[in-house]
């Protein structure tokens, strides 16, 4: 037997809820179709994070940009 949530909405909430039962969708279905998007975008935005910390950063190419920037001001001052 499922689990029965209440929400308190709002203006903005409301309006999101008619757009989303437009199509016929009951509040329901439209509340529970909205938070399973909702959990399989964090989801997968996780595990894109994960990736990008995953990925190799590759060979550091010797050049110090730090120092190079410091050379080329030299003659500002």
């Amino acid at each position: 037997m499922a689990d029965t949530i209440t929400i308190r909405t709002d203006a903005e909430t409301e309006h999101a809820l008619d757009v989303l039962t437009q199509g016929g969708n009951s509040r329901s279905a439209a509340i529970r179709q909205a938070v399973l998007e909702a959990g399989l975008r964090k989801e997968r935005a996780a595990a894109m994070r994960r990736a990008v910390l995953r990925m190799p950063l590759g060979e550091p190419d010797g050049v110090d940009v730090g120092a190079e920037l410091a050379r080329d001001r030299e003659g500002e001052r």
